[in-house]
């Protein structure tokens, strides 16, 4: 599983002009899935995700988490972020998992952030969306479980 991380202000996911999801202070989270992945990969990402110290303390150095300031977070498919772009000018999406399999750890990790207590929304999987957000900071981390 692949994320991109953006600390935010806020984030919304618009689908035929009709918002259906929107955070305040929080996570907007991008996630890709792939061929090899499972629900383990979905629990390290959690765990991860609503532990890592990127929100600023009162003296203004990262040192809280996302469950620290009681923030809210986005989840979006994304499955282009599996793309290999190694050949060729058109990306290759031969690592992305399979739909059926994808929608499925998709979901298993939107319950587990639940399950957390942290207010999380969501985009709609295999849906056209608009996704915006304001980047605190900006910060953007990626988390590939590929690469631990």
């Amino acid at each position: 599983m692949k994320v991109v991380l953006q600390r935010v202000t806020q984030a919304w996911v618009e689908i035929d002009g009709v918002r259906i999801a929107q955070i305040g202070q929080g996570l907007a989270v991008l996630l890709g899935v792939g061929r090899n992945d499972s629900e383990t990969d979905a629990r390290y990402l959690v765990d991860k995700i609503t532990g890592l110290r990127i929100f600023e303390d009162e003296a203004g150095k990262m040192n809280l988490s996302v469950m620290d300031i009681a923030g809210e977070v986005l989840v979006v498919s994304q499955f282009t972020l599996m793309a290999n772009c190694r050949k060729g000018r058109r990306p290759g999406f031969d690592g992305a998992a399979p739909p059926d399999e994808a929608e499925r750890l998709y979901n298993r990790f939107v319950d587990m952030l639940k399950e957390t207590g942290i207010l999380t929304q969501t985009g709609r999987f295999q849906a056209d969306m608009i996704y915006g957000i304001i980047n605190d900071g900006p910060v953007t981390i990626i988390i590939d479980t590929e690469n631990l």
